[in-house]
């Protein structure tokens, strides 16, 4: 009988034998990529294709990548006979299998409903797309995130629970004070742990953006005895910065090789936010943001 890698160890090795704890996110944008008179899921192919080559072959790596779902499924066109997203993303998980074998790959789809709907998402995250772990929303309770952490548990796979999130409305609810004074996103925090417990650690983690700090702080320092895994967005294109978030982790005593520390945009196309034109060697250019954002974070 195999023995099952907790998800704990996929981090860690990855964080060991690629020397980071960056998170790469995979959010293709159509007007931000090259070659316009291709179809979508070629430009995607022969936008990422190159620069993972580079990657490989230059030894800069991420701890992680998380493609956003959102973004490929977008790109279906079902009533036209056309899945070219979906065929895409198969095109991109593809690759980091056979290019980046050891380093997990978090689908960011953010699911949640309850009983057997969240089983089928589960399902989906884990069986049809193989992901090593998923974000989902706590919303609706332990019923909706329950199935995702019971198949997660039983293949070696992780569950990123949202907590207290990088976007600009975020405080809008989850910071919230309940009747003892508490804000919301502890609250949500007590449950993650709570709905973890019985699986083996590492297992649920969560979702806590890098723009926030002073909760991040507080959340950080409460899952670090937990050693629940945390997903940081937030650092680039939204604004957050590395060197502060790793302070900030030190400083709560949080496990380093159990972060992923995401960029997105920041890292794979940030001449959209600047509105200048594709350049004709995005690859490098893409792999010298990783090598910086990599020696910013000072994870080796």
């Amino acid at each position: 009988m195999s023995v099952v890698t907790t998800y704990s160890e996929k981090l860690r090795g990855s964080a060991a034998d690629n020397g980071s704890i960056a998170c790469m996110g995979i959010d293709p944008v159509l007007e931000a990529l090259p070659l316009p008179e291709l179809s979508p899921r070629r430009r995607v192919l022969l936008f990422f294709e190159p620069i993972f080559q580079k990657m490989k072959s230059e030894a800069v790596l991420p701890g992680a990548f998380k493609p956003n779902l959102g973004f490929f499924h977008c790109l279906d066109r079902p009533f036209n006979g056309s899945f070219e997203g979906s065929e895409a993303l198969l095109d991109i998980l593809q690759l980091l299998r056979e290019n980046f074998p050891g380093t997990p790959v978090i689908l960011d789809m953010k699911r949640g409903d309850i009983a057997r709907s969240s089983g089928n998402y589960a399902e989906e995250a884990f069986t049809s797309w193989q992901g090593d772990a998923v974000t989902i929303s706590p919303y609706m309770g332990g019923d909706s995130a329950g199935p995702f952490i019971d198949l997660a548990a039983s293949c070696g796979a992780g569950v990123y629970i949202l907590n207290r999130t990088s976007n600009p409305g975020a405080a809008e609810l989850q910071n919230l004070k309940l009747e003892d004074g508490r804000p919301l996103y502890f609250h949500v925090a007590d449950r993650i742990a709570a709905w973890g417990a019985a699986a083996p650690t590492g297992t649920a983690g969560a979702v806590v953006g890098a723009t926030s700090l002073r909760e991040l702080g507080e959340l950080a320092a409460f899952y670090a005895r937990l050693k629940a895994p945390l997903l940081i967005p937030g650092v680039g294109g939204q604004g957050g910065s590395a060197s502060e978030t790793v302070r900030v982790l030190r400083e709560s005593g949080y496990p380093l090789e159990l972060a992923r520390i995401n960029s997105s945009s920041g890292l794979t196309h940030p001449w959209q936010k600047k509105g200048e034109p594709v350049p004709a060697d995005w690859a490098s250019l893409v792999v010298e943001k990783l090598r910086s954002l990599n020696s910013e974070l000072n994870y080796v």
